[in-house]
């Protein structure tokens, strides 16, 4: 059993705002294995399926979740859910969080850091006790809107623009297949094969 956190805010004002990059890789990869019809379990969206992954195709038992906590309280339905399945979050976890620091476009796997001002995973480190959990990032940055920097809570609820769109789908797109790689090859392959420059 491994479970997918995608991380961003409830309700449809935030559905396309860069905060909610998370969220929208969660939908990318449910949409991708027909996984539909999200129940409401630990403060969260869940979908509850096997991604059939990998070659030959396996199955993988999965939990994929949208906390509906706002982001800064994101601990509460990743805590509630890996004390109820007895997961591992070194092993058994995936984050996936929009990053400012990253371009648009790019994605970054870690196996643990700090939350680096990330309120959805300073929340969850908080609620597990530990950094050590695999983390997906999504660009969402550079912060410049026709050279001048917006203050960052305005900036990271924005939407974005039209040429970014076309590079966010494509991050998207790379960020499935990342979260497939994971599930089939493990942290340390993946990261080699997806962190790579270029």
């Amino acid at each position: 059993m491994k479970l997918i956190v995608g991380l961003g805010n409830p309700g449809p004002e935030y559905a396309k705002t860069r905060h909610n990059a998370g969220f929208m890789l969660v939908e990318r990869l449910a949409a991708r294995h027909n996984l539909s019809s999200p129940r409401h379990k630990f403060h969260a969206g869940v979908l509850d399926g096997e991604l059939l992954v990998g070659n030959p195709m396996t199955p993988h038992r999965c939990i994929l979740m949208q906390p509906t906590t706002y982001m800064n309280r994101s601990g509460l339905a990743v805590g509630e859910a890996m004390t109820f399945y007895k997961l591992d979050p070194a092993s058994d976890l995936l984050v996936l969080v929009d990053d400012l620091a990253l371009d648009v476009g790019t994605i970054r796997l870690r196996g643990e850091g700090s939350a680096g001002g990330q309120n959805g995973l300073s929340d969850i480190e908080r609620a597990l006790g530990t950094r050590k959990y695999p983390r997906l990032r999504i660009g969402i940055g550079p912060n410049d809107f026709n050279g001048r920097k917006a203050p960052q809570k305005d900036f990271v609820l924005s939407n974005f623009t039209g040429g970014q769109q076309t590079e966010l789908d494509h991050a998207l797109d790379k960020g499935v297949k990342c979260i497939e790689s994971w599930l089939t090859d493990g942290l340390e392959k993946t990261m080699s094969l997806f962190n790579a420059k270029g």
